[in-house]
């Protein structure tokens, strides 16, 4: 790229800017896969900023457009979108189906598959329609739409295996007393193969990750440092499961709406390389805290106060970590070895 990283690390680079500039900037089929969290579109302005629900579409077609350029045949784009009522009212926005609809309809792509993501820790919203007025259940469940370019995108949910309940233990262990193969009433045939142990079980679309994160390096360095925090930070779990089961190790996944880059930082401890947009330098700046969880309060502040003052981009280089399996939460194992920053 012809923009210089605001940081960067041994399998990435940070940049601030337009993401849509900076996609400009990229080849043609060159993206295993793009994974973001793009501002929803709410009723309430928030202060990382977001679109009105009306003109919310014609906002995000650049997006999808160039994401479809620089994807891979192969390659997959994961959209994380969050519900949102109707202005005033007590119903739902179409917003996000909206955008399914215009992106596969208009732009080319193909829904590979549709997830939900439930995070039970959400708090109740919004609070006219469930706190005040309770005649609405809260709001836990964001839509996450899989798409690609072909209709066989890469892909393996092997990489994210599940793990067997207890009752499925005791199956495995001893078949023949908890199951006997047979037809069940809908007609499916389950043989004696349901009994083998396959390592995990197969995920469901599904996913349920609670955003509790609340003594990660990043969350305790911002506020050691008084750095103001991303507000809307999604769980390292959710970017690592599609990282794993849509990429291999050294492919290239980008997040251009980075916010706190949580998704370069899943990126980095599971092998792959990584690019991260975003418009906010001062989120940017606080996201190389991801990185530091191994410095010192005042090395940390040093790098910080380097990167806020620097023009021209300067770059903080990491060498790999030993150990980087993220699951199930961001590692406290992990010891990120460090070299000094230095001018590109």
């Amino acid at each position: 790229m012809q923009s210089k990283p605001l940081y960067r690390t041994a399998s990435g680079h940070a940049y601030v800017g337009d993401s849509l500039e900076l996609l400009l900037e990229l080849p043609d089929n060159s993206i295993d896969l793009v994974l973001t969290s793009p501002p929803f579109a709410l009723q309430r302005q928030k202060t990382y900023g977001n679109v009105e629900e009306t003109e919310y579409v014609q906002w995000i077609m650049p997006f999808g457009l160039e994401v479809f350029r620089v994807l891979k045949e192969s390659g997959s784009f994961v959209l994380d979108l969050g519900g949102a009522y109707r202005s005033g009212m007590p119903s739902r926005s179409l917003y996000n189906f909206r955008v399914l609809l215009a992106f596969c309809d208009e732009i080319g792509f193909h829904l590979a598959e549709d997830f939900y993501w439930f995070n039970p820790a959400k708090l109740p919203s919004p609070i006219e329609w469930v706190n005040k007025r309770k005649i609405r259940a809260k709001d836990s469940v964001n839509t996450v739409w899989w798409f690609s370019k072909t209709d066989f995108p890469k892909a393996d949910v092997r990489k994210v295996l599940a793990p067997y309940s207890d009752r499925m233990k005791k199956l495995i262990k001893d078949p023949e007393k908890f199951y006997t193969p047979k037809k069940r009433p809908s007609g499916h045939d389950i043989s004696a193969e349901f009994g083998k142990d396959n390592g995990g079980a197969i995920p469901s679309n599904l996913l349920s990750i609670p955003n509790t994160d609340s003594n990660s390096s990043y969350l305790r360095l911002c506020k050691e440092l008084g750095l103001e925090r991303h507000p809307a930070r999604f769980p390292l779990e959710l970017p690592a499961f599609f990282i794993k089961m849509l990429t291999d190790e050294g492919d290239v996944v980008l997040d251009i709406f980075g916010g706190s880059n949580a998704t370069g930082f899943a990126a980095e401890t599971l092998r792959r390389n990584w690019l991260t947009f975003e418009t906010e330098r001062k989120y940017l700046v606080s996201s190389v805290l991801r990185f530091l969880g191994g410095r010192k309060v005042d090395e940390a502040r040093s790098i910080i106060c380097g990167l806020q003052t620097s023009e021209s981009g300067s770059a903080v280089a990491f060498l790999h970590p030993q150990n980087r399996d993220i699951e199930p939460v961001e590692p406290k194992e992990i010891r990120m070895r460090q070299i000094p920053i230095f001018n590109e």
